[in-house]
């Protein structure tokens, strides 16, 4: 994939990084020329100084061609400008915005810009931590589902996957075993000592946790 980053902080350099080993075409973009230190030496992408939402420079980092662009400076009001000028002016397919204000999510979001905030995202995994250590909301964006680590004891040793899972409460979705960790189908069956992972509808997680026989931390 052609990507262009915006913005060669922690995390626009890490992703750049993690994308370019993979191999991936990724330009990378930062005001601060300095900033593309944090790429170390192993980076074989195309890093460019300047503002990421100039038309011209953006341009020169072959916006026409990209499939996505990701703003993820520090600041929310580059973040959305660049980001608009890469989905409205270049029609970039894919658009990634981060925002530190939780307030402006959902306003980005109604510009049809895929939104992610680092801010609710590390407030709700240190809230699941405190909460519900086994269950994270974070992982899909509504309110309605979760993802739950299930421990395999007696209780359903010996089961298939078919037999455990709860139409419109419980989807087991990954097994794990000693030495493998996979997708299961619908007659896997569970060895005592496995872990399972599945989605939960939060309205049945005390349900959920009766079944299992987990105590609520």
């Amino acid at each position: 994939m052609y990507i262009i980053i915006l913005g060669c902080g922690r995390v626009g350099s890490e992703l750049a990084k993690i994308l370019s080993q993979e191999g991936h075409n990724v330009v990378i973009i930062d005001k601060n020329a300095d900033s593309f230190s944090r790429l170390g030496g192993t980076f074989n992408g195309m890093t460019l100084t300047g503002n990421g939402f100039d038309p011209e420079l953006l341009q020169r980092a072959g916006i026409e061609k990209a499939e996505v662009f990701c703003a993820l400076t520090n600041g929310d009001n580059t973040n959305i400008m660049a980001a608009q000028v890469a989905k409205k002016m270049f029609k970039v397919p894919k658009v990634i915005t981060r925002v530190y204000d939780p307030k402006r999510a959902s306003i980005y979001k109604a510009l049809g810009l895929d939104v992610i905030s680092g801010t609710v995202l590390f407030a709700s995994m240190i809230r699941d931590k405190i909460i519900e250590s086994r269950f994270s909301s974070y992982l899909i964006e509504t309110g309605e589902l979760g993802v739950m680590e299930l421990d395999i004891d007696d209780k359903f040793k010996g089961k298939k996957i078919e037999e455990v899972n709860i139409p419109g409460e419980l989807l087991i979705t990954t097994v794990i075993k000693k030495k493998q960790t996979f997708i299961p189908i619908a007659d896997t069956v569970l060895d005592k000592g496995d872990k399972v992972v599945a989605v939960v509808k939060t309205a049945s997680l005390a349900k959920i946790r009766k079944l299992f026989g987990i105590d609520k931390g």
